[in-house]
């Protein structure tokens, strides 16, 4: 068994603390469960009554007293039956159920561990600290309140969990929470009210709502993404948002994902909402008869695609239930598998340094639910293993992470914040072409299934968007910046010369926006700073006369007078640098 952090264990041993604390506020406190999360921990508790903020802070002081008392975490073992006689006496029924499906799901159990810490004890296996004492008073923060249904299971009771970060030192902690404070400021759903790209409306739950500005950044996504397809000789495909249920049931994802599909029924027949491209992506290979010598086929399409989220879990542009992929299918012969994979790593590769972002492989390995043979799943990964290899990539593994169909390459990168995402995957496939009875005639005359690859770079763009948004705090760089120029006349009498300044930027393809509002110059240019124009091209009498126009940079000030056709040299040349 590997061995758990330092930190990990600190955490889960807060949460314990954490309960200690309301057991003592509430005596009559039913206690549910208190793991270790990224960044700290949490615990979930049925309540006398509603929690509200100013109850963080008095239990925060009652954790620092238990602290301070220096209490052991004292473990100890009962049988099933004693384990369940002192939580019925102590009614916590949620203990009690949980120490029942313990029984349930492993028979050959026969005990149960418990750590006592002060006056609460827990049904816990550990590991934790030795006592209380070793926990830094000033190392831990409660944060915030939220509802939580018992097991996560919506037809269960909602519980109340509290969460907490925790650190080892409180150095740690100031400057976790002061990344929390800039990322509040860079929340990509205050940003895009704020810039005027994107909105939601309780009429579409979980569906953004795309401004001129917003479809400006997506435009220049999905053009940028085409032309590196294009170059790695994809062939651009549009493919229907809905199909019936038979088609989802040889796919597999009835079986797997059918509770995240929406599903209609019309005429006695059962239709659903795609929640992925690849099933419609195989009825078009499937047109035509293929031999050896056509394959590689590579399509890639821009794929809407629905999934039934639950409403408490969506969240911006992370979590959504319409979404759009940049979306690829291959279809190959086996002893093409390693080129294919190798030169999608080349095209990622050719992605991510165009926003300034470093990726990060990991290998996701066979998952416990799978579909097909052991055999064909080991050959699989084989195959991802020799192309990262073949691109002297380094890589990391993530365990029993890989899709029910076949295992995949994840590419993550970190954003200005340090914060890790996931984005791009690639995917190996062995079972869908058997379960579509794809074919291809190889070159001994014999009918064989192709091996099928999925691949998504920026996996969805209002993800993506959301994740850039954040990144650059609404500071698009130039090439995707929603206005890239503003042009500001200092009065009226001058509009006609900025007309003309403005036609010629528009005529070049340039995004360009004119202030005329009846408002001082400081004010307007103000305005165009903060809302991260890139440039501003200020007009006044000077430069009518000499044909020229005053420019400023949003981030370093004035530039001086030049002439409209060297701006536009200059801009041009900083968005074919991307």
């Amino acid at each position: 068994m590997q061995k758990q952090p330092k930190i990990e264990i600190l955490r889960h041993s807060l949460s314990h603390v954490l309960a200690a604390a309301v057991f003592e506020m509430f005596p009559d406190a039913r206690f549910g469960i208190g793991p270790a999360i990224e960044n700290g921990f949490y615990y979930d508790f049925d309540l006398p009554r509603t929690l509200i903020p100013e109850d963080l802070e008095i239990l925060e002081e009652k954790m620092q007293a238990i602290i301070k008392a220096n209490f052991k975490f004292e473990k100890a073992s009962l049988s099933i039956a004693e384990a369940l006689k002192d939580f019925k006496k102590a009614k916590q029924l949620l203990k009690i159920e949980l120490i029942k499906d313990i029984a349930k799901n492993d028979k050959n159990i026969k005990k149960v561990s418990i750590f006592r810490t002060g006056k609460f004890v827990d049904l816990c296996s550990g590991p934790h600290i030795d006592s209380t004492g070793e926990i830094s008073l000033k190392a831990f923060k409660l944060t915030k309140i939220s509802g939580a249904y018992w097991k996560g299971d919506e037809k269960n009771k909602m519980l109340q969990r509290i969460y907490g970060v925790a650190f080892e030192n409180p150095k740690e902690l100031r400057q976790y929470l002061a990344m929390i404070q800039e990322a509040e400021k860079r929340d990509h759903k205050k940003l895009g009210r704020e810039f005027d790209l994107f909105s939601f409306h309780e009429e579409s739950q979980g569906s953004a709502f795309w401004h001129p500005k917003g479809m400006a950044v997506w435009n220049e996504l999905e053009n940028f993404g085409k032309g590196l397809r294009k170059k790695y000789g994809f062939l651009e495909i549009q493919t229907p948002i809905i199909a019936k249920d038979s088609l989802w049931k040889i796919s597999g994802h009835w079986d797997h994902y059918k509770d995240s599909m929406f599903s209609i029924k019309t005429e006695n027949e059962t239709y659903c909402l795609k929640p992925m491209d690849c099933p419609f992506n195989i009825l078009i290979y499937k047109e035509k008869t293929k031999s050896y010598r056509d394959l590689p086929v590579r399509f890639t399409e821009i794929g809407r695609i629905m999934r039934n989220e639950k409403s408490g879990e969506l969240n911006g542009l992370f979590r959504v239930r319409y979404l759009t992929q940049d979306d690829s299918h291959i279809f190959c012969l086996p002893s093409q598998v390693e080129k294919e994979i190798a030169n999608l790593l080349k095209m990622v590769k050719e992605y991510y340094p165009a926003f300034g972002l470093e990726p990060k492989y990991y290998l996701s390995t066979r998952p416990e639910d799978f579909m097909g043979k052991e055999s064909e799943w080991d050959l699989a990964e084989k195959n991802l293993v020799s192309a990262l290899k073949l691109e002297k990539i380094k890589y990391a593994i993530k365990e029993k992470d890989g899709a029910f169909y076949g295992p995949k390459i994840d590419i993550d990168i970190n954003d200005a914040l340090g914060r890790k995402w996931q984005l791009a995957t690639i995917q190996l496939d062995f079972q869908m072409p058997q379960r579509f009875s794809l074919e291809y005639t190889a070159d001994t005359g014999k009918k064989q299934a192709p091996v099928m690859i999925h691949a998504a770079v920026f996996g969805s763009f209002e993800r993506f968007i959301g994740i850039l948004t954040e990144h650059y705090a609404g500071a698009f760089p130039l090439w995707l910046s929603p206005i890239q120029v503003e042009v500001i006349p200092v009065s009226e009498k001058f509009g006609k010369y900025a007309k003309e300044i403005f036609n010629k930027l528009r005529e070049n393809n340039i995004r360009v926006a004119m202030n005329e509002a009846d408002e001082s110059l400081g004010k307007r240019i103000r305005t165009a700073q903060n809302q991260k124009i890139n440039y501003m091209l200020i007009v006044g009498e000077k430069e009518m006369k000499s044909k020229t126009v005053a420019a400023r940079d949003r981030g370093k000030g004035d530039l001086g007078a030049m002439k409209i056709e060297n701006f536009l040299e200059k801009i041009s040349k900083e968005i074919r640098g991307k």
